[in-house]
C-alpha cells in the first residue's frame, strides 16, 4: 500500500550575503527601495514539501507516491527521484511552465529575503485522485495551490482515504470558512504553533474543539517538541537535542514523514511523535531539506538513545 504525498515539488536556491541587510537599506528611503546584494555563496537544493516528505518517508522504508505538477526544468529532480526509487507516476510535467522555485537570500544575522515562483504548482489541480491506480492507505495534503488542496481533500474524503491536512505556508490562502471546510474533511491536522494560532483565530474554534473533529491534531513547537491532541488526551512530545543547528528548512516536512510512518504502522501517538521529533532534529543538523541520511537500522538505534525505549514494534 502506498502513501500519497500531495504538495509542492520545488527547487530552492539559497544565497548568502556576507553582510547585514540593515546596513544597506535606509529606513527613510523605504518607499523608493532599490538595492542589490553580492552573493558569492550560493547553492541549489531539491525541495518542496511533497519532495521533502517523500524523501524522509522513503528512508524509513515507506512507499511514497508523489502527486505534484512540475515544469520543463524538472529533469535533474526527476533523475534524483529515480535514483532514490521514489515513483513519479503522478508528477505531471507541464512543458510550458517552470517547476516551482524559491529564491532565498540570507544575511549574516540570518535575516532572509525570499521570492517564490509557483510555476507549474498553480496547475496542480490537473492531477486527480481517480488517476491513481496504486492502492493508497494514507495521504497528506501539503502546501500547494488552493484549488488543488481543496479538491484533493474532497476527493480523498469521498474515497474514504484518511489524510493529514498540512496547511503550512499556504495559510494566507484560506479564510475561516475554508479552514472549517478542510477540517471537516480531514482525518488529521498538522501545524506549527504559529499556524495553529492562525487557524484558531480564523475559525473561531479552540484547539480542543478542532481536535474533537479529528483523529488527531498535531501542533509542533520547534525546539520545544510538540503537542498531539487525540482521543481527548494531550500528549506532550519531547524535543531531541540536535547534533547541530544549521538549517531549519524542511524540518517540518521530516516531522510529517514520521507521522505518516507511525500512523501506517499502527504506533501509539507518543511513539509516533517521538519518531517525528527525532527526524526533525536529524534534518536541522544538515543544510538543505533532503541531505540528512539514515537507515531503518540506524534510526532504530538513535530512537533508543534519544528516548531510552526500544524502536516500536520490536
Amino acid at each position: 500500500m502506498s502513501t500519497l504525498i500531495c504538495g509542492s515539488v520545488a527547487y530552492d536556491t539559497i544565497m548568502v550575503f556576507q553582510d547585514q541587510f540593515k546596513r544597506h537599506i535606509l529606513p527613510e528611503q523605504i518607499h523608493m527601495l532599490s538595492v542589490s546584494f553580492l552573493v558569492p555563496e550560493m547553492r541549489r537544493e531539491f525541495g518542496g514539501c511533497a519532495g521533502n516528505i517523500a524523501y524522509s518517508l522513503k528512508l524509513l522504508g515507506g512507499d511514497p507516491l508523489i502527486m505534484a505538477a512540475v515544469g520543463s526544468d524538472f529533469g535533474p529532480y526527476a533523475q534524483r527521484l529515480d535514483n532514490l526509487g521514489i515513483a513519479r507516476t503522478h508528477v505531471r510535467e507541464l512543458p510550458e511552465q517552470y517547476t516551482a522555485q524559491c529564491f532565498v537570500t540570507t544575511d549574516l544575522d540570518d535575516n532572509q529575503i525570499t521570492a517564490f515562483h509557483p510555476g507549474a504548482m498553480g496547475l496542480a489541480h490537473l492531477n486527480r485522485l481517480d488517476q491513481v491506480e496504486a492502492p493508497v492507505e494514507l495521504a497528506i495534503i501539503g502546501p500547494d495551490s488552493k484549488q488543488a488542496m481543496v479538491e484533493r481533500a474532497e476527493q480523498l474524503a469521498a474515497a474514504g482515504i484518511p489524510f493529514i491536512f498540512d496547511l503550512g505556508q499556504a495559510f494566507p490562502l484560506f479564510d475561516g470558512d475554508d479552514l472549517r471546510h478542510m477540517i471537516s474533511l480531514a482525518t488529521y491536522l498538522a501545524a506549527n504553533d504559529y499556524e495553529a494560532e492562525v487557524i484558531v483565530q480564523r475559525t473561531g474554534l479552540s484547539l480542543d474543539e478542532i481536535a474533537a473533529q479529528l483523529k488527531a491534531l498535531i501542533v509542533t513547537l520547534g525546539a520545544k517538541g510538540a503537542h498531539i491532541y487525540a482521543d481527548g488526551v494531550k500528549h506532550d512530545i519531547p524535543p531531541v537535542q540536535a547534533a547541530a543547528v544549521l538549517d531549519p528548512t524542511g524540518c517540518g516536512d521530516a516531522f510529517r514523514a514520521g507521522l505518516l510512518h507511525g500512523i501506517t504502522h499502527g504506533w501509539d501517538w507518543p511513539s509516533t511523535g517521538r519518531l517525528s521529533s527525532l527526524l526533525g532534529a536529524m534534518k536541522i543538523a544538515q543544510r538543505g531539506a533532503q541531505n540528512h541520511q539514515f537507515t531503518v537500522e540506524s534510526i532504530a538505534v538513535d530512537y533508543q538513545v534519544a528516548f531510552g525505549s526500544p524502536w516500536p514494534g520490536q
